[in-house]
């Protein structure tokens, strides 16, 4: 990865994101407490050695899901060279484990040779009984650190240090919060790619927000539409914790250039798409650009369905 300064990473995104938003506001400070309100990590922030892995793909999931597609943080924090990393982002359960299909909402404080795993982890599955959103702590079920299928994972040591806080509010363009601060740093550093994760609160407003059913698809879904007409989509209430991971540009390695699950403390989460309240949305984020990128178990069948 390109990795550019933080005041001057403060500057590109200011710029950009006042073209989509009528307030935008980006400076480096320390980063918060993550293991505080609204957060409860279990980790203290997203810095020291910050690399991004994109792990598996949607050609796993679709047209048909590869259900033998499993794989395990712990052993992800190993394969991208940082074990006890501390890991945020977005991915799918593993089936294998859950019995069923749901999204995962990944944070979690992989083991050390000192310390084991802290599963910070949330699922977000479409509730049997009421056909709405069931959003359930992994630990309260299960003590594993698996996932299948897919996910985007930011990883760093965890660490307190400089971060990029983002406020931005109103909604003003057509870009969804995340996809603005992408196409900002590919406009900027072109052909370089930049790499960036962290979190962030939408804090007022609604958002679109999709869950995967629990029953994968009998039939193969080969279109963009066959793909949405098979996810449930929900409007969510703010007060709402995303995980964004964010690449500015593919330089050729098949990856997924942005995706952020979400989840709350009022039993809503999933997989973020846009706010649905552009006057009143506030986003507040912190964000450190990563150093490497780490492609695992790269699908060698590819296509471009279903990466919304």
């Amino acid at each position: 990865f390109h990795v550019p300064s933080l005041e001057e990473l403060a500057g590109v995104l200011q710029k950009g994101l006042k073209e989509n938003f009528a307030d935008a506001q980006v400076s480096v400070v320390d980063c918060p407490d993550l293991t505080k309100e609204p957060f409860n990590f279990p980790a203290k922030g997203i810095c020291g050695k910050p690399r991004i892995a994109d792990v598996g793909g949607v050609p796993y999931l679709i047209p048909l899901a590869q259900k033998e597609k499993v794989y395990d943080l712990n052993k992800v924090a190993k394969d991208i060279e940082l074990p006890g990393a501390f890991i945020l982002g977005a991915g799918a359960v593993s089936s294998r484990v859950l019995g069923i299909n749901a999204e995962l909402i990944p944070i979690v404080q992989t083991k050390s040779e000192k310390k084991p795993a802290v599963n910070g982890s949330y699922v977000a599955q479409i509730n049997p009984a009421d056909k709405g959103c069931l959003l359930e702590k992994y630990s309260s079920k299960y003590t594993d650190c698996e996932f299948g299928l897919l996910a985007n994972l930011y990883a760093s040591e965890g660490q307190p240090g400089k971060v990029i806080e983002v406020k931005a509010n109103g909604r003003t363009g057509e870009l969804n919060f995340v996809s603005c601060l992408r196409q900002t740093l590919e406009k900027h550093y072109g052909e370089k790619p930049v790499g960036m994760g962290g979190t962030f609160i939408i804090q007022k407003g609604k958002a679109k927000i999709h869950i995967m059913p629990p029953e994968f698809s009998a039939c193969p879904l080969n279109t963009d539409e066959d793909v949405n007409n098979w996810l449930k989509f929900f409007e969510m209430k703010a007060p709402l914790i995303c995980q964004p991971v964010i690449v500015s540009r593919d330089p050729g390695f098949d990856l997924r250039v942005e995706h952020t699950h979400c989840f709350s403390h009022h039993g809503e989460g999933g997989h973020y798409h846009q706010d649905t309240s552009p006057d009143s949305v506030q986003y507040l984020g912190y964000f450190q650009p990563a150093e490497l990128l780490f492609r695992i178990d790269r699908p060698q069948e590819t296509h471009l369905v279903g990466r919304d």
